[in-house]
C-alpha cells in the first residue's frame, strides 16, 4: 500500500471462571453447519486518556484534537485568499528568510519529542521487584552467616530473572527508538527570492525543514509532510482536462477503509462533512495515488492531525493484574516473614543462646518461605507456550502475551483480510429489474476481456466467473477498435468493439451512478425492447443498487451504444460523444468472501468464552454483510460518526453492546478498546494489520498483527501471525490458559506449602525448644522441593479449565491460603506429636531422629501437594498428572526417603528411620489427601472455582 512506502522514506480484576449459561448462542448467530519509521514514530504514540488518573471519556475529543479539528474546518470552509491570510503566506510562497524564521519559531517538522528510557533505567526497573529484593537480602544474610551455597543459588535466580525482563524491555525500547529516527526526504517547495523583484523558485527542502505557509508541489507517489489545504489540482489523464480538476489521495492509513479518496482544490466544505472526508484537505502521512497539484502547508510537526491523534508516545500497557497480584503476594510474604522469622530467631536464641546459629536458622526459614523458583517457573511456562505457538506459525514478541491470551474475553477484529479473503469475487449479473440476464454478463465480459490499460481485480473477477461457469461468449468474433481508459474522475472504462459484420459498439462499465448519468435508454431484456430511460427507471435502479450495497456487495453498471464508424476517432469530442445517450443493460455485483476458516474459528472462540467484535474503517453495510456470513451477531451495530454524537455514559453502554463498529477512525478504535478495558473490565485482544490499527494494538492487552501488515503495526503487536488464520488464535487462547493454569499451580502450591511449613516450624520450635531442622537440612529440603517443581510447566490442564477465560483474582489467593495452608500445618503438627509421643526419645540421638523424620515428611508433603492442588478432581483417581510431573514426584520422593541411608545423610547428621515411621507416613498422607479433598470441595462450593 502507498502508506508503507511512506515509512520507508521517512523511516526514522475480576475472576471470569464462571460463564454464562449459553455463551455460544450469546456471542454468535449460528453454528458453522447452519445455512445461513520518522513519521513512523507518529504512529507509535499512544493515547492514554487515564494518564491523569480519571476514567477515559470515550465519546469526546481531547483539547488538542478539538483545536486541530476547528483549524482544519476553518481552512476547508474558506476561500484560498483567506487561507493564505490565515497562515500568513502568499501565492508566491515564503521567502527563504521568512521560512528560516518560522523554522526557529515552530521547530523541526518531526513528531512529538519523546525521551526513551535509558538502559540503566530499564535495568533498574527490572531489578526493583519485591521478590528480587527479598532474595538479595537473604543472599547477603546467608553470606554473612557463612552459608555461601544458599547465597549463591539465590543470586543466580535473581540474575536470571532480571536478565530476562531487561532483555525483553530493552529490545522493545530499541524497536521504538528505531522508529523515531528520520532519514532525509526531499519535498518540492515553491519559495520566492529577490529584494526588489521577487522570483518564484522551485527548490527541494528536507521534510524536517517544512514550515506552515510553504507551498508544496506534489505528484503521484509523493507523501504529504504536513496537513495541506489544496490550492490547485489536476488529474494526470489529459483526456479529461475539461472535467473538474482533481486527484486521488490514499487515506487508508487514517480511515482503515480500503481504496482511495478523491480530492479537489476547487471546493468549499462545510461543518457537516466528516473531517477525513474533506475534499480540499490532505493529511500528513497520506500519499498521492493519481494526479498532481499544489498545496499550502497549514500544520506541521505536533500540530498535525496525525500528531494529535497519537499524542503521547511510549505509554504503558494496561494494568497487568497478574504482575500486580504477584507483587501483593510478595508484600504479604515479607510481612509474614518479618513476624515469623523474628519470632523463630528469638525463640532459638533464648533456648540455645547461640545468636549466629539462631540468625542462620532464621535466614533458612526466610528462604523456605520465599517461592524462589517463581520467576523461572513463570518464564519457562511462557517460553513453552511461545515455542508451541511458533510451531503454529506465530511470532511471540512479548512472552506475557501468552498469559494474557488465556485471560482474553473479547477479541476486536479489523475486518479487511482477517475475516475475508481480501479479493473480489463476482456474485451476479442482473438486468434492470433485478433478474439475472446473460446479456449483461456478456458485455461486461467483453469490456473486461478487451480492456488493456490499468487492469483491476474486478476485471479478473469477471473473467474468472465466465471461464469457471462454462460461458462461451466467443471474444474472437470481436475486434477492439479503441479504449477510453478508466480514471478516478469518470470512474468508468469504455471499449469500442467491432463485430465480424462491421457493427461497432461502445461497451461501458463503471460506478453505477456514473453509468446511469450516461444513459438515455434502457434495455428491457425480458421484453426485447429498448425504451427511454425515465426518472422512474433511474430511481428504481438506484434503489436496487443501494439494497445490494447494503448486503455488502459492490455494484457496477453496464451500458452499451451502437456506433457509427466515424465516431471511433480518438479525439476529445469523440470520446465525450461516445459516452453519451447509451443504453443501460444492468449491473454486476462483487463480494469479498469470508474465509472458510473464519466462521469455524469464531465459533470455537465463542465456545471458549471469547466474544468477537468487529472494529473497521469500512462501510457499515459491508461490515454487516461479512459478519452475517461468518456468524457474528449484527443486531447492535454503529458507525464512528454516530459514536461521536454520544455522551460519555452512552458511549460506554453502546460499545459494550455493539458487535460491529464501522467507519471508525484510529482514535475511535483506541477509545473503544479502552472503554472495554476500563469500564467493562474486559481483557481485550486486538487483531489488525494497518497503521490505523496501531493505537488500538498498543492499548489492547494482547496486540495481534500479521506478517503482511505494515511495519508499525508489527512493531507494536505482541503476537505476529505468519498466516491470517483465526484458528491460530484459538490455539493461542488454549495455550494461554494452560500457561496461566500451570503458573497459578506453582504460585498456589508454593505459597501454601511454604506458609504451612514455616508456621509448622514456628510451632515446633516453640514446642520442642530447639530447631526441628538445622539450617543445612532446611536449605537442602527447600532445594529438593524447588527442583521438583521445574516439571510444572509441562503439566497438562483439564479441558473444562480452558473453556473459560482465566484471570488473576485479587481476593482469590489470600482466601486460598487461609483455607489450604492450615491443612499442611496440621499434617506437620500430627507428625510432630507422633514422633514426640510415640518414640519418646529425648536424648541427642532423639533430636537427630526428629530431624530425619521431619525432613522426610516435610519433603514428601511439599512434593505430593502438587497433585492435590493441580486439579479440582480427586488426584490419582479422577485425574492424573502428566508424566513429567509424575516422574518428578517419584524421583524427588525417592531422594527424600533415601537420603538418611546415604553418605550424604551422614554428613547432614541424619539417622535411619524405622519402618513403623513409614507406615505412619502412608496413613498420614492418605488422611492428608482425604481431608484436603474435603476442604477442596467446600472451597469450590463456596467460591465456585479452584485454580
Amino acid at each position: 500500500m502507498a502508506i508503507s512506502s511512506f515509512f520507508k522514506k521517512f523511516n526514522g480484576s475480576h475472576n471470569r471462571n464462571s460463564s454464562s449459561s449459553n455463551p455460544i448462542s450469546e456471542h454468535l448467530v449460528s453454528r458453522p453447519d447452519d445455512h445461513k519509521h520518522g513519521f513512523a514514530s507518529l504512529v507509535s504514540i499512544f493515547l492514554q486518556r487515564f494518564m491523569s488518573g480519571n476514567k477515559i471519556d470515550g465519546g469526546s475529543r481531547t483539547e488538542e484534537e478539538e483545536k486541530v479539528y476547528s483549524w482544519l474546518y476553518a481552512l476547508a470552509k474558506s476561500d484560498k485568499d483567506l487561507v493564505f491570510e490565515y497562515v500568513r503566506s502568499t501565492e508566491r510562497g515564503l521567502s527563504f528568510t521568512e521560512a528560516e524564521r518560522r523554522l526557529k519559531e515552530h521547530g523541526p517538522n518531526v513528531p512529538i519529542e519523546y525521551h526513551f528510557p535509558s538502559w540503566w533505567h530499564l535495568l533498574w526497573t527490572a531489578f526493583f521487584h519485591p521478590f528480587n529484593i527479598i532474595l538479595i537480602v537473604l543472599s547477603a544474610l546467608s553470606y554473612i552467616a557463612s552459608d555461601n551455597p544458599n547465597g549463591c543459588i539465590m543470586l543466580v535466580l535473581v540474575f536470571l530473572s532480571v536478565s530476562l525482563r531487561f532483555y525483553q524491555e530493552y529490545s522493545s525500547s530499541k524497536a521504538a527508538m528505531k522508529l523515531s529516527e528520520l532519514v532525509r526526504c526531499p519535498i518540492k517547495v515553491q519559495r520566492c527570492a529577490g529584494r526588489v523583484v521577487q522570483t518564484e523558485l522551485i527548490v527541494q527542502v528536507d521534510q524536517r525543514d517544512i514550515v506552515p505557509g510553504d507551498i508544496i508541489i506534489f505528484q503521484p507517489g509523493d507523501l504529504f509532510p504536513g496537513d495541506v489545504r489544496l490550492l490547485t489540482s489536476k488529474h494526470l489523464v489529459p483526456i479529461i482536462e475539461h472535467m473538474t480538476s482533481c486527484f486521488l489521495n490514499s487515506q487508508s492509513s487514517l480511515t482503515g477503509e480500503s481504496g482511495v479518496t478523491e480530492k479537489t482544490a476547487d471546493i468549499k466544505e462545510d461543518q457537516s462533512t466528516p473531517l477525513l472526508d474533506l475534499k480540499n484537505i490532505c493529511f500528513m502521512g497520506t500519499s498521492v495515488v493519481s494526479g498532481s497539484g499544489t498545496g499550502l502547508i497549514v500544520s506541521t510537526g505536533s500540530k498535525t492531525y496525525m500528531s494529535t491523534m497519537f499524542s503521547n508516545i511510549g505509554k504503558q500497557k494496561p494494568t497487568d493484574y497478574f504482575e500486580k497480584g504477584v507483587r501483593r503476594i510478595s508484600y504479604v510474604l515479607i510481612a509474614v516473614m518479618l513476624v515469623v522469622v523474628t519470632a523463630i530467631i528469638l525463640t532459638c536464641y533464648f533456648t540455645s543462646y547461640d545468636l549466629s546459629q539462631s540468625i542462620l536458622f532464621g535466614i533458612s526459614v526466610a528462604c523456605a518461605l520465599t517461592p524462589q523458583m517463581l520467576p523461572l517457573i513463570v518464564n519457562t511456562s511462557l517460553a513453552k507456550g511461545a515455542l508451541a505457538m511458533a510451531r503454529d506459525r506465530c511470532i511471540i514478541k512479548s512472552l506475557t502475551a501468552i498469559r494474557d491470551m488465556g485471560s482474553m474475553d473479547i477479541l476486536c477484529i479489523d475486518k479487511t483480510g482477517t475475516l475475508t479473503m481480501n479479493r473480489a469475487i463476482m456474485v451476479n449479473y442482473l438486468g434492470s429489474w433485478g433478474l439475472p440476464k446473460e446479456k449483461v454478463l456478456r458485455f461486461a465480459f467483453l469490456n473486461a476481456y478487451f480492456k488493456t490499460e490499468q487492469k483491476y481485480p474486478l476485471d479478473d473477477a469477471i473473467l474468472a466467473y465466465v471461464y469457471t461457469n462454462g460461458y462461451r461468449f466467443q471474444p474472437s468474433k470481436w475486434k477492439k477498435i479503441d479504449e477510453i481508459p478508466f480514471d478516478f474522475v469518470r470512474r468508468r472504462v469504455s471499449v469500442i468493439l467491432e463485430t465480424e459484420s462491421l457493427e461497432r459498439f461502445a461497451v461501458t462499465k463503471g460506478a453505477l451512478e456514473e453509468v446511469i448519468n450516461l444513459c438515455s435508454f434502457i434495455d428491457h431484456i425480458d421484453q426485447g425492447a429498448v425504451t427511454n430511460f425515465s426518472l422512474e427507471d433511474q430511481q428504481r435502479i438506484l434503489n436496487m443498487g443501494e439494497e445490494l450495497s447494503y448486503e455488502g456487495l459492490r455494484v457496477i453498471g453496464v451500458a452499451i451504444k451502437r456506433l457509427q464508424s466515424k465516431t471511433s476517432e480518438g479525439s476529445m469530442d469523440g470520446d465525450e460523444a461516445i459516452e453519451s445517450e447509451m443504453i443501460f443493460l444492468g449491473v454486476i455485483t462483487f463480494f469479498d468472501p469470508p474465509k472458510d476458516s473464519a466462521k469455524q474459528a469464531l465459533w470455537r472462540l465463542a465456545e471458549k468464552g471469547v466474544k468477537a467484535k468487529v472494529l473497521t474503517g469500512d462501510s457499515l453495510s459491508l461490515a454487516v454483510k461479512v459478519c452475517q456470513e461468518v456468524g457474528i451477531r449484527t443486531t447492535h451495530v454503529i458507525t464512528g460518526p454516530d459514536l461521536e454524537l454520544l455522551d460519555n455514559d452512552l458511549f460506554h453502554q453502546t460499545v459494550k453492546s455493539a458487535t460491529v463498529l464501522a467507519r471508525l477512525t484510529p482514535t475511535q478504535k483506541l477509545r473503544v478498546v479502552q472503554s472495554l478495558q476500563n469500564v467493562g473490565n474486559h481483557v481485550v485482544g486486538f487483531l489488525g494489520d494497518g497503521i490505523n490499527d496501531s493505537l488500538a494494538l498498543d492499548a489492547a492487552n494482547v496486540g495481534i498483527s500479521v506478517d503482511s501488515g505494515v511495519s508499525v503495526a508489527k512493531d507494536f503487536a505482541d503476537i505476529i501471525l505468519l498466516e491470517k488464520d483465526l484458528n491460530v488464535l484459538v490455539a493461542g487462547v488454549e495455550r494461554g490458559r494452560v500457561t496461566f493454569a500451570n503458573t497459578m499451580k506453582y504460585i498456589k502450591l508454593s505459597v501454601i506449602a511454604n506458609v504451612g511449613s514455616v508456621l509448622s516450624i514456628l510451632v515446633a520450635t516453640l514446642f520442642l525448644r530447639y530447631e526441628p531442622l538445622t539450617p543445612k537440612q532446611l536449605i537442602t529440603q527447600n532445594f529438593l522441593y524447588n527442583l521438583g517443581q521445574i516439571a510444572i510447566p509441562w503439566d497438562k490442564v483439564e479441558e473444562d479449565y480452558v473453556k473459560t477465560p482465566q484471570s488473576f483474582s485479587k481476593k482469590g489467593l489470600p482466601m486460598f491460603i487461609l483455607w489450604n495452608a492450615p491443612v499442611c500445618t496440621l499434617c506437620d503438627l500430627i507428625t510432630l506429636l507422633f514422633a514426640y509421643f510415640y518414640y519418646r526419645d529425648f536424648t541427642s540421638e532423639g533430636v537427630r531422629f526428629f530431624h530425619s523424620a521431619w525432613f522426610t515428611e516435610g519433603l514428601l508433603m511439599q512434593t505430593l501437594i502438587i497433585h492435590l492442588i493441580r486439579t479440582d478432581k480427586i488426584p490419582f483417581i479422577q485425574e492424573v498428572a502428566s508424566w513429567p510431573v509424575i516422574c518428578s514426584t517419584i524421583i524427588i520422593s525417592a531422594i527424600g526417603i533415601a537420603i538418611p541411608y546415604t553418605p550424604i545423610g551422614k554428613v547432614m547428621d541424619f539417622v535411619h528411620l524405622p519402618f513403623s515411621y513409614y507406615g505412619f507416613l502412608v496413613v498420614l498422607f492418605i488422611g492428608y489427601f482425604t481431608f484436603g479433598q474435603v476442604v477442596k470441595r467446600i472451597y469450590i462450593l463456596i467460591y465456585k472455582n479452584w485454580l
